[in-house]
């Protein structure tokens, strides 16, 4: 049988074509690879060629590059001034004041300036490229900020409504419409000018802000409720009798307090609860106290009072002061009303006898009867509780005319003076005497700055209101009850004044006085004023007084012996040399 003479020539060609198709395509495979790779490697994080971004062009330029050339590009459209108008004047806007600026970086991000193996982002990059607009970024504090200040220099603030009370005269405030520019309208307008190549002037419109209270909800208020709040009384209807309060009284207690567009009526119920308490003054509870009746200290009983019911006063009084005449009618419940301080608290402060009592003596001056007399009034009947701390300027009060004091001598820099309430320090010295055998806590005191021989000496106290106090504090654990008062002093004789404390004796005391020491001289001093007091000086010293205390009435504390130094300056030798002065 013969032989294909094709089989066996052609079949090494056939293998060898095949051979070099294979090594044709992987060199194509080759080529295109390292075309593709180095195409990647060219285009990087490069913008396309052909990109331009608010007409700057930053193609073909990597990422960073590019933001800094679109910054470049941009600046003198960043830097400019936004012509404008507002209500027709020409106001020039700085867009960095307003709160506008560029992200380059972010704008170029957008333009495709990214790092990609993607064939189209690689094919964008040769062949690709658009126009795009900047990335406008707004800081919105500095833009708020920006327009609040053209608000309030071209426009004009709404103003609400009002309605208030003048005692019994309704007061009315119009309201009024303001001005101002619309924040996303005009953001939107500076936005757009911001980088336009030829932006020109653009106007900035205002438009009409509304108060919240209107002219309707004020006429709505007078209607419904201020007008009749002050048409007639209110009459409480009390324990089975009335009482009429009167809009010059109340409307204090009533306001008209803007609401969610409302003006809505609110009422004041403490100011309320005081004006109607002071009108049903004779249910009002009494404390209870201690007194003196014919020099022996009594309980005065406490009494309930009965007084109205405050939660029912608050829950009606809105909606009966809007009611018209003739239904203006609030019935309130009683209720008993305890005392603060009650009969039991009073007697057990234990207050049964006179622990102390200290008087001094006083020239005739007519200011020191009343000055010493006014003061010895305002502190009789004071009632220290355990514990509590006695102030002389506190419970006396400032010295003024009004509250009944004239002028007298005072020491001030080492000579006499004339003030209001000079001479009051007699009453310290004898209230700090009475205190001290009393057995009680010193807190605050002051001697005299030279010695004054009317007093005892180390023992007395001077006091100036607003600087120098009195005080002492009840350590016992009973009550004090402080009898103060004055006899006062005439030409012929001396005046004298005593205080003397009631309580449980808890202390006996006594007291020694040491010898002088560190002795000084008085000064001569000629003083030229119109108004001047001669003086013969006298020397100062120093001096302790020891106070000892004894318990007594079963007292079991013991107390260690208290030292009281005192320094007194020189009085000083007063030469009046003005031969005009007068001596008052």
């Amino acid at each position: 049988m013969a032989k294909n003479p094709r089989s066996t020539s052609e079949q090494p060609r056939d293998k060898a074509g095949a051979s070099v198709v294979v090594w044709l395509l992987l060199g194509l495979v080759v080529l295109f690879g390292g075309l593709y790779v180095a195409a990647h490697y060219i285009a990087g994080d490069k913008v396309p060629r052909n990109t331009t971004v608010s007409g700057v062009r930053i193609g073909g330029h990597p990422q960073a590059e590019a933001a800094q050339r679109l910054e470049a590009g941009l600046a003198d459209k960043v830097n400019r001034d936004i012509a404008t108008t507002v209500e027709g004047q020409p106001v020039a806007i700085a867009p960095a004041q307003a709160g506008l600026g560029v992200d380059y970086e972010a704008s170029v991000a957008e333009a495709g300036g990214e790092e990609s193996w993607d064939p189209v982002r690689l094919w964008n990059y040769f062949t690709g490229g658009d126009a795009f607009e900047a990335e406008v970024v707004v800081d919105d504090t500095a833009f708020e900020t920006y327009l609040t200040g053209l608000d309030e220099q071209y426009g004009a603030t709404a103003r609400d409504g009002a309605v208030s009370f003048d005692g019994a005269r309704v007061v009315t405030k119009k309201a009024r419409t303001g001005a101002a520019l619309d924040p996303s309208d005009t953001l939107a307008v500076l936005r757009t000018a911001f980088l336009e190549d030829e932006p020109g002037e653009v106007a900035l419109e205002m438009t009409d802000v509304v108060p919240a209270i209107d002219a309707s909800d004020v006429e709505e208020t007078l209607d419904t409720f201020a007008s009749p709040a002050v048409a007639a009384p209110v009459t409480l209807s009390f324990e089975g009798s009335n009482v009429k309060v009167f809009p010059a009284d109340y409307t204090a207690a009533l306001s008209l307090v803007p609401t969610d567009g409302e003006l809505v009526p609110t009422l004041d119920a403490a100011k309320l609860t005081e004006v109607v308490g002071a009108k049903v003054t004779s249910g009002a509870p009494v404390d209870a106290t201690v007194t003196l009746v014919n020099g022996t200290p009594q309980v005065v009983p406490a009494k309930p009072g009965v007084t109205f019911d405050e939660q029912q006063l608050e829950a009606g009084f809105l909606e009966t002061v809007a009611k018209p005449q003739g239904e203006r009618t609030l019935t309130l419940a009683a209720k008993v009303a305890q005392p603060a301080f009650t009969t039991k608290d009073a007697r057990a402060l234990k207050i049964r006898e006179q622990v102390s009592t200290f008087t001094t003596y006083f020239p005739y001056a007519e200011y020191r009867n009343i000055n010493l007399g006014r003061a010895a009034e305002l502190i009789d009947g004071t009632v220290l509780k355990p514990g509590e701390t006695f102030s002389l300027n506190g419970t006396v009060g400032e010295r003024t005319v009004a509250n009944g004091f004239t002028k007298g001598y005072v020491i001030s820099d080492g000579i006499l003076i004339q003030d209001l309430g000079g001479g009051v320090s007699q009453i310290a010295t004898t209230t700090f005497n009475a205190m001290f055998f009393a057995g009680l806590e010193d807190v605050e005191h002051k001697p005299h700055s030279f010695y004054i021989d009317r007093y005892p000496i180390g023992r007395e106290a001077t006091v100036a209101w607003g600087a120098v106090d009195l005080q002492f504090r009840n350590d016992t654990p009973y009550g004090i009850l402080i009898d103060a008062s004055v006899t006062p002093s005439t030409p012929s004789t001396s005046g004298s004044a005593t205080v003397t404390m009631y309580s449980t004796k808890y202390w006996d005391i006594t007291t020694t006085a040491g010898e002088r020491y560190n002795l000084t001289k008085a000064k001569v001093r000629r003083i030229d004023d119109l108004t001047c007091h001669a003086n013969e000086g006298y020397g100062g010293f120093d001096i302790d007084v020891v106070r000892y205390f004894t318990p007594v009435n079963g007292n079991t504390e013991t107390r260690d012996d208290e030292v009281f130094s005192t320094t007194y300056t020189p009085s000083d030798t007063v030469i009046c040399t003005n031969p005009d002065a007068v001596d008052e």
